[in-house]
């Protein structure tokens, strides 16, 4: 009767580990999947960021002569340079991602990559997305020989750049005192990352179970 137990007991433990293994690798192909379209946007935010890369430059090879053009140029060649960059560095936040390594080595890497999003890039991209346009649209009209040079107006645009970050900075207080900063860091976090979240969670669970 002891070796029937003992047998039954190995045929069970045979059983929980291979239906744990297919619940995990299911739930792993998930979390793969659900990680994709921010793989993408990235990708994207690349192109996007060596665009203006390619677009300051040329803008250079015409404007050089005209120091305030110049200086727009090089605003925006550092805005696609910093918008390559965190591309470059959520892709390999993302990248070295061991979906074959324990859970909890596995949340600790989508932790970094959720701290990244939301501690730094969030809120340098809130901060600048204030000003970058001031230099882009005095390129923009550049091109078509305007240039909207003049104290009255570099003042005004660097005065309602200063209110934007004074709101953003208001409204970001403001929620996390009506108790919403969970909400605001998983919108800096990405759809993409909490969804990976909820999914190791739920392998969690199994494991404990």
């Amino acid at each position: 009767m002891k070796l029937a137990w003992q047998a039954l007991d190995r045929r069970l433990d045979k059983q929980y580990a291979l239906n744990l293994q297919l619940f995990r690798d299911g739930r792993m192909d998930k979390l793969r999947r659900g990680l994709r379209p921010l793989v993408w946007g990235q990708a994207i935010q690349m192109l996007l960021g060596l665009l203006l890369v390619g677009v300051a430059v040329a803008f250079w090879a015409t404007h050089w002569h005209v120091m305030h053009l110049l200086i727009c140029g090089l605003l925006v060649l550092l805005y696609g340079v910093l918008l390559t960059a965190f591309a470059a560095r959520n892709l390999y936040l993302i990248h070295r991602i061991d979906h074959a390594a324990p859970v909890l080595q596995i949340q600790r890497q989508l932790a970094d990559l959720r701290a990244w999003r939301v501690r730094v890039e969030a809120p340098v991209n809130a901060i600048l997305g204030c000003f970058v346009w001031i230099p882009v649209v005095w390129m923009n009209l550049a091109w078509y020989g305007i240039d909207l040079w003049s104290r009255t107006f570099f003042y005004w645009s660097i005065s309602s750049s200063l209110v934007g970050v004074v709101i953003v900075v208001l409204v970001v207080w403001l929620m996390r005192r009506a108790g919403m900063a969970r909400r605001i860091e998983d919108n800096a976090a990405g759809r993409s990352i909490q969804k990976a979240t909820a999914t190791l969670d739920e392998i969690s669970r199994f494991e404990q179970e």
